[in-house]
């Protein structure tokens, strides 16, 4: 919520200095190159029964589940898609981790007609916004795959509107990003063995959104922004094996070692975004 408001009000202050630091020549508005930053709360969208599927029987369907040598379910105690609140007794989980990101890009606008305005824009970002899943098993003990959004590149279009005096904009966008998606998996479980498959992945997705802009003067403009990304499906999951568990081991009883990954597979993120562009 702090980082929501020093945003906001940081996109408030820009707005109301805006009539100062206008000048009176009417210039080309949004018509030619421009270079700019952002700075951003970048924040997951998941689902709320998201959890950890498990691959037992090594047939690469995740839909079997973890049961112990009594035929109970292993991770009777729940799923849930966050971060463990307090030790794996307690399973109860806290929301995913909202970060501060920020953006650097090129552009080029064209005015179309006396109102539109048609472009285009290459972007290079950095998130670090964190999706957390964890599952609790009866031993108990916990376990908890994290997927952080780190570098990524997008292109997209944008097509908007510019009325009155051309000073200002209102637009959609939308195009493809490339962005790189690091994993970390926790647990308390000290017997079993865990490796990691796919570690460090990068991913393609959808990217689209909406914002608006107004000159502040003939060469700077002021820029506030909402995107939604959507990476493809991530390949990350984790291989549990015997380490110096039992024979009797959970995780080993069905084909002597289990995959797990989360459910949620595709990753959605919010960016809400202010910044300046200095045009040419």
């Amino acid at each position: 919520m702090k980082k929501s408001t020093l945003l906001a009000t940081a996109v408030l202050a820009g707005a109301i200095a805006q009539p100062a630091f206008a000048q009176d020549s009417n210039p080309d508005y949004f018509n030619g190159v421009y270079v700019g930053g952002t700075l951003s709360v970048e924040s997951i969208d998941d689902g709320k029964d998201e959890g950890l599927a498990f691959d037992t029987d090594g047939d690469g369907e995740y839909n079997d589940v973890v049961r112990t040598i009594t035929g109970a379910d292993a991770f009777s105690p729940g799923l849930c898609n966050g971060r463990p609140n307090a030790g794996p007794a307690t399973p109860t989980c806290s929301d995913d981790e909202q970060e501060l990101g920020y953006a650097i890009k090129i552009g080029m606008d064209r005015r179309i007609g006396d109102m539109f305005v048609a472009g285009v824009v290459l972007e290079g970002s950095k998130s670090n916004a964190t999706d957390y899943t964890t599952g609790f098993s009866t031993t108990p003990a916990s376990y908890t795959i994290a997927r952080e959004i780190d570098y990524a590149g997008a292109l997209r279009a944008r097509l908007g509107i510019s009325p009155g005096d051309g000073r200002g904009l209102l637009y959609a966008t939308g195009g493809v990003t490339y962005g790189r998606i690091d994993h970390e998996f926790t647990t308390t479980n000290t017997a079993n063995s865990f490796t990691p498959v796919n570690g460090d992945e990068w991913l393609w997705g959808a990217q689209y959104g909406a914002g608006a802009e107004i000159y502040l003067t003939d060469s700077i403009s002021l820029n506030v922004e909402y995107l939604r990304t959507h990476f493809e499906k991530d390949d990350y999951y984790v291989v549990v094996g015997a380490g110096s568990a039992p024979a009797t081991n959970p995780f080993l009883l069905d084909s002597g070692e289990t995959n797990l990954r989360s459910t949620g597979r595709q990753l959605e993120v919010n960016s809400f975004r202010a910044g300046l562009n200095f045009r040419f």
